[in-house]
């Protein structure tokens, strides 16, 4: 069961959907930096490649650093909104 969270305070939920959204820009901003060194890194290699190697790892990085984020960042948000203490376990007491 779940009991009043704080993210129905309309107040308190737009606070912390902007700190999440600050969160996700400062990651894509980190996230934008490091494809570019990768996308260096590779130029700067003895072989050349091809441009779908540069496309593939483009994304691939990208892809999985703006998932991992956005996950965390929502543990985060109900973490420290309290929105987790809100849940009831009513199973605690059986074996």
């Amino acid at each position: 069961m779940a009991g009043q969270s704080p993210l129905d305070d309309p107040e308190k939920a737009a606070f912390a959907w902007a700190r999440y959204r600050r969160i996700m820009k400062m990651l894509l901003a980190v996230t934008i930096g490091i494809v570019a060194a990768a996308m260096v890194a590779i130029y700067m290699g003895e072989e050349p490649v091809s441009i779908h190697f540069y496309i593939a790892t483009a994304l691939g990085i990208g892809f999985t650093m703006l998932l991992a984020g956005a996950l965390m960042g929502l543990v985060f948000l109900s973490s420290g909104t309290g929105h987790d203490d809100s849940v009831t376990n009513d199973f605690r007491d059986e074996p």
